[in-house]
């Protein structure tokens, strides 16, 4: 678990640096209080065996009805920062599964992007984010690791 963790948080971290609204420390503290979050929040909830299994449970999503996810909501508290200066796209959808990744969907945040989709497929050791008509942004994991059965 805590390998699949570490990836979609470093995901996050990158994204969240890319908004440049917070100080280095800042993030950092922000990534670290959202690993214990989510370490908490899928105790319980995670089978190596059937990867599948909660993956509802274990999805991570902001868009019109959910404008702020729990976890990320709570690592904001918790090291003192605003939802709101995360700079996130209208619309993510992460799903962490034992040893998987899935596809992650991403939009814009600012007015004069509505309209642009961003498209990023996962691997287990890189992050790959699709801007508009073939410009693109790799978000590389700088430790690629095969996943098997997680901790």
């Amino acid at each position: 678990m805590r390998r699949e963790i570490a990836a979609v948080v470093f995901f996050l971290k990158r994204l969240v640096k890319k908004g440049e609204k917070l100080e280095a420390e800042k993030v950092e503290l922000f990534v670290e209080r959202l690993a214990v979050a989510l370490q908490e929040k899928f105790k319980g909830h995670w089978y190596p065996e059937n990867p599948s299994k909660g993956q509802a449970y274990r999805c991570i999503r902001v868009n019109r009805f959910h404008k702020q996810d729990p976890e990320l909501l709570r690592a904001c508290r918790e090291s003192g920062i605003q939802y709101s200066d995360l700079g996130l796209p209208r619309e993510l959808t992460l799903w962490v599964d034992p040893g998987e990744y899935n596809n992650i969907e991403l939009k814009e945040t600012n007015e004069q992007s509505k309209t642009k989709r961003k498209r990023a497929t996962t691997t287990t050791n890189n992050f790959h984010v699709q801007k508009g008509a073939g410009r693109s942004i790799s978000l590389f994991n700088p430790t690629p690791f095969p996943l098997s059965s997680s901790q």
